[in-house]
């Protein structure tokens, strides 16, 4: 019998997701745990895998798509089924159709490539919701593009207005502009003011405006979030790191991956929070949650926003494993690829901003999280060792507490931990 596919909440408090990509055709067959449709969350791209075998009959939601949860995506049927009347059917199950059929001859988008697991939870039968399509104003008129579209274009500086779409409605795909990259074809980007010209005195500079991503608006409301709810105080610490460097210059001698400082500092959090487990917590509404395991969230830099995959039991990794999963996130996260559930628990986080130069900031906590570490760069500067002064080099931190959770004797004792560990790098590796 023929159902209705639903956009599934794929993310805690997700309202709507973008129908990214359909990986199969219509009228085409599928078993249980195949990849029917692939969606994009706020932070990252989702397969939706089937629950059970079946037929996809019917696409309602075209690549691109911005969909609220719960709203049809697509009707499907039992194996080898065949519906009649798709129109029908669609009203039996109350959806009005507004969005064209796609024909069983078109070719699966590319618009994105495939990356993590979820699978759909069913809703109340809705109406398919108008969806939002990423637009760009062209001299003759409206251009459409999905997302990944036009990051390809603006990486490549070509102007959307010189691609042809193989899209439904003429919209540009991923692969039109591959198509044009490789060819040479399309036209360059302009900007909206020559290169190096003047403002005359009294007459307002000329701008431009690029929309804000889903990424940029969902760190927006995170960020506000966390300053309005989570009382923020803060602590800072230095530690001479002499010792840390020649541990990380000795571990790296002859090997090919690397350790950075940035993965002994990891290593340094998770055995503080296991000194001070009152450290390894979060707030809820009604209870405080204490961790056995330390889960440690990565601050990685993307082209279009920061992201934070987390790390799950540090206290059990080496070092070299450490290394391991910190080069695979931040791979996978400039590529898109990391999956819903790499990017959720855990109860603190490490920012880093060392390789910059920087020698201080503080960070905003990320919720739910009850804590953030902002690491500097280490820098040589004179310190005193017993009644002499000598040349060290020094890391400054600065750990962002949330106060409703964790007093400030608390997080005064861990960072005591943390920065003798730093200064005593052997008992990381304990």
């Amino acid at each position: 019998m023929a159902e209705l596919l639903r956009m599934p909440e794929v993310a805690a408090g997700a309202t709507s997701a973008v129908l990214s990509q359909w990986p199969i055709e219509v009228g085409s067959s599928f078993s249980s745990g195949d990849v029917i449709a692939i969606i994009e969350t706020d932070k990252a791209v989702v397969d939706v895998e089937a629950e059970a075998d079946g037929t996809l009959v019917h696409i309602v939601a075209t690549d691109g798509e911005e969909v609220a949860i719960g709203d049809p995506i697509a009707l499907i049927a039992g194996p080898g089924e065949t519906v009649e009347d798709v129109d029908a059917t669609l009203a039996s199950l109350g959806v009005s159709e507004s969005s064209p059929a796609t024909p069983a001859s078109s070719p699966a988008s590319t618009d994105t490539a495939a990356a993590p697991q979820a699978a759909s939870s069913p809703a109340a039968a809705s109406a398919p919701t108008p969806t939002t399509v990423d637009e760009t104003t062209a001299s003759h008129g409206r251009l459409f593009a999905s997302p990944i579209a036009r990051r390809l274009a603006k990486e490549a500086g070509l102007a959307l207005a010189g691609i042809t779409g193989t899209g439904p409605g003429g919209r540009i795909r991923r692969r039109d502009v591959e198509a044009a990259i490789a060819s040479g074809t399309a036209a360059p980007a302009q900007s909206a003011s020559a290169p190096g010209a003047p403002t005359a005195p009294g007459v307002a500079a000329e701008f431009t405006e690029t929309p804000h991503s889903r990424l940029r608006k969902a760190i927006a409301t995170r960020l506000v979030e966390s300053k309005t709810t989570a009382p923020h105080f803060y602590l800072r610490g230095s530690a001479r790191v002499d010792r840390l460097m020649a541990l990380r210059a000795e571990i790296n001698e002859g090997e090919e991956l690397r350790v950075s400082v940035n993965d002994l500092v990891l290593k340094a959090v998770a055995v503080a929070h296991t000194r001070v487990p009152a450290m390894n917590v979060i707030w809820t509404a009604d209870a405080l949650r204490q961790f056995s395991g330390v889960d440690i969230a990565v601050a990685i830099a993307t082209d279009t926003g920061l992201v934070t995959p987390v790390l799950r039991g540090v206290q059990n990794l080496s070092i070299r494993q450490i290394a391991e999963a910190t080069k695979d996130f931040a791979a996978r996260a400039r590529s898109g690829g990391l999956k819903q559930n790499e990017l959720e628990g855990g109860s603190t986080s490490v920012t880093n901003l060392g390789m910059f130069g920087t020698e201080d900031f503080d960070a905003i906590i990320n919720p739910p999280h009850s804590s953030i570490l902002a690491v500097g760069a280490a820098k040589k500067q004179p310190v005193v060792a017993g009644d002499q002064i000598e040349v060290g080099s020094v890391m400054k931190v600065s750990l962002s507490v949330d106060h409703r959770p964790i007093d400030g004797a608390t997080a005064a004792e861990w960072m005591r931990e943390f920065t003798a560990l730093l200064e005593q790098p052997a008992k990381i590796l304990a």
